[in-house]
């Protein structure tokens, strides 16, 4: 894992400094997946301002990258924290002024048990390759009334869970564990991980939903 994290972290410099990145995520047997790096590092994409207009209470984002969202958050007042495991990545948000915790989620984190909010964006519901354990896990970090604002890949595609790597700059890096959830599929999985769905959206081509604990 840790020579993956070093193939994400060169990946984020490059699409820090402005160069030109174009990732694939692949899974033998699955159609490749175009993976864009420099979402991550820019402002906020479109889809965004919905996903951060529902977040009126402390925000732990998860699997924060550079920390567009975490940041963003700050700057409107909010009480927000980022948790990621790539010190690229941490670096990368802390000079933006993003507040983060550098490590993984399945480990202690703070404010555990009383956040208001837990953000899975960006594809990151596939963190740790088993989207049940990691909804959780995300229950387990919320306060009494809490929620999970997660983003899903669209209708009529297939989740998946297993082993994937990156492809960048023709080189094919180490596997890791990750997975993708449907919107299709969220009834069930919600249901397994004892969430229940309060919402579900879509803004710019993008599918979020909003799960509670309660």
């Amino acid at each position: 894992m840790s020579r993956a994290l070093a193939q994400y972290g060169t990946i984020l410099r490059h699409a820090a400094s402005g160069r030109r990145v174009a990732v694939q995520l692949v899974r033998s047997g699955h159609a490749d997946r175009t993976v864009t790096p420099a979402d991550w590092c820019g402002g906020l994409r479109p889809g965004d301002h919905g996903l951060l207009a529902r977040c009126a209470g402390p925000t732990l984002d998860v699997g924060c990258g550079p920390g567009r969202l975490t940041a963003a958050l700050v700057s409107r007042g909010r009480t927000a924290l980022g948790v990621d495991t790539s010190a690229e990545a941490v670096r990368q948000a802390r000079r933006r002024g993003a507040p983060v915790h550098h490590g993984c989620v399945f480990s202690p984190v703070p404010g555990e048990g009383a956040w208001h909010h837990v953000l899975l964006a960006d594809g990151n519901i596939g963190i740790g390759g088993d989207p049940y354990r990691l909804l959780a896990r995300c229950r387990d970090l919320l306060g009494t009334g809490g929620d999970v604002i997660v983003e899903l890949d669209p209708p009529g595609t297939l989740s998946w869970q297993g082993i994937a790597v990156l492809r960048y700059d023709g080189r094919t890096g180490p596997s890791f564990p990750w997975a993708a959830v449907s919107v299709d599929d969220l009834s069930a999985l919600a249901e397994d991980a004892r969430l229940s769905i309060v919402e579900r959206w879509m803004e710019a081509d993008r599918c979020f939903a909003r799960l509670s604990a309660g």
